[in-house]
């Protein structure tokens, strides 16, 4: 008995011949463009792209109260705003047939470019065949949700660069300086609401739909929501367009709650100890080396092991001649492991000596206790940033062609000589501008999470 087998070929070597112009097939002689059925379907393309900006834009809670600004394609990487100069009162009667002194008028400009930004994963060809998930719909859900999420802190980043701060007061009525200074207690009350709102009013920040916009971090808004005052968004929701992200409202400020909300903490210094122990200090240093950053002039050298990881930190110092007293802070520019040296961007605020400590300087309340006070030992807190915004405070580059972007590779185009993976990403262009410093203020506080919660990529 004779059995016979019928062979199927399926795009093999014979089938699809490269040739100058376009695939060949070596059997029949038929051709088939390069752009043809290797390409994802138009459908495909388009039902990708609408799942990736769905899913990028749930994250993108700041940028919804910025001014959009274009930048045509082939007109460069940097973009300028201009925006004219406020003329005073005049209330100064004029006199009969006497011309009065012209006032001078101008524009201010600010200019930023943009940067490009992006991401991908590689799908196996057994992975995707052999998967019980849909895995480029996965996939794209999850870029989605990167691509927000980066967009976002790209941009709160940006924003907390303002310098218009208040701290929020402790349990005395006492509001700190600095935010080393900032004790647990120093938490987002309805009384704090209201002096940021009374300062945006004085800076004469125009309203966003006629209210103030505040941007919320979930911790902080635990401790404000608690108050009677408050007022849930669905109570008014019928009568004002709901901002993405929106919560409520209190003392005249609406309030929109993200995760992404800045928050500002420390990290341990050394592999062993939350702060390093200073040994000697030097404001004239020269001739140093560094393993990682740049020597400075001035030099902290320690006590414990240190590592590469603690160039671009803030620290801290506590002053031991004065009562552990916290001053600071100081960006860290380069370090010597070797020698335990670290080097700082200026000299340090009191000339530290033998006794005194370096401290993580990022968030709130950082000191090593050594006075036996029932706080615990080496535990610093979790510092919150709340963004209060009038209209038009900055300004967003949408730059013509280099918005969010889909890009699927199929294993034909890009797997190999054997079809093996292909890939899904994403790439975008972004650039963003304080636009009017007086239409913002940053207000940091702790709250009831501040001894668990940690830092969120939140850079200034």
């Amino acid at each position: 008995m004779m059995t016979i087998i019928d062979l199927q070929r399926h795009a093999d070597a014979g089938t699809l011949v490269n040739a100058t112009g376009n695939y060949v097939n070596a059997y029949d002689g038929s051709t088939i463009a390069f752009s043809g059925v290797n390409d994802l379907s138009a459908g495909m393309k388009t039902f990708y792209n609408t799942a990736l900006l769905e899913n990028a834009r749930g994250n993108l809670v700041h940028a919804q109260f910025g001014r959009k600004q274009g930048l045509p394609a082939n007109n460069g990487k940097t973009i300028e705003w201009r925006k004219w100069n406020t003329l005073p009162k005049a209330l100064k009667p004029l006199t009969e047939g006497v011309i009065p002194t012209g006032q001078k008028f101008g524009q201010t400009s600010m200019t930023t470019s943009i940067s490009q930004h992006g991401m991908f994963v590689a799908v196996t060809d057994l992975l995707d065949l052999h998967h019980v998930d849909p895995v480029i719909a996965g996939a794209t859900e999850e870029l989605g949700a990167s691509a927000g999420a980066t967009e976002d802190t790209l941009l709160r980043n940006i924003l907390l660069q303002g310098t218009n701060v208040m701290f929020a007061e402790n349990g005395n009525g006492v509001a700190p300086n600095y935010r080393y200074e900032l004790t647990e207690d120093c938490v987002l009350t309805p009384d704090v609401v209201h002096k940021a709102k009374t300062k945006l009013v004085k800076l004469k920040a125009p309203k966003i739909d006629n209210s103030y916009v505040a941007i919320i971090h979930p911790s902080v808004a635990y401790d404000l929501t608690k108050d009677e005052t408050w007022v849930d968004f669905h109570k008014y929701a019928a009568t004002a367009e709901i901002f993405q992200g929106e919560i409520g409202e209190i003392r005249g400020v609406r309030f929109v709650e993200t995760t992404e909300a800045g928050i500002f903490a420390g990290a341990p210094l050394t592999a062993s100890t939350r702060y390093a122990s200073v040994s000697a200090y030097s404001a004239s240093a020269s001739g140093g080396t560094a393993t990682a950053g740049v020597a400075t002039p001035y030099r902290v050298t320690v006590s414990e092991a240190i590592s590469n990881d603690l160039v671009g930190k803030s620290v801290n110092f506590q002053d031991a001649s004065d009562g552990n007293k916290l001053v600071g802070t100081c960006l860290i520019k380069g370090v010597n492991t070797s020698s335990k040296y670290i080097y700082l961007a200026t000299a340090a605020p009191v000339t530290l000596a033998s006794g005194d400590f370096v401290v993580p300087g990022d968030g709130a309340g950082e000191i090593h206790v050594t006075d036996g006070s029932a706080r615990a030992v080496d535990q610093g807190y979790a510092c919150y940033a709340t963004l209060f915004l009038g209209k038009d405070a900055f300004g967003i580059i949408d730059p013509a062609g280099g918005g969010l972007e889909m890009i699927v590779k199929t294993r034909e185009q890009i797997g190999g000589p054997l079809n093996q993976f292909s890939t899904v990403g994403y790439k975008f262009e972004f650039g963003a501008k304080i636009l009017y410093e007086d239409r913002m203020v940053r207000v940091e506080s702790c709250s009831a999470y501040s001894t668990t919660d940690e830092a969120n990529d939140t850079v200034i």
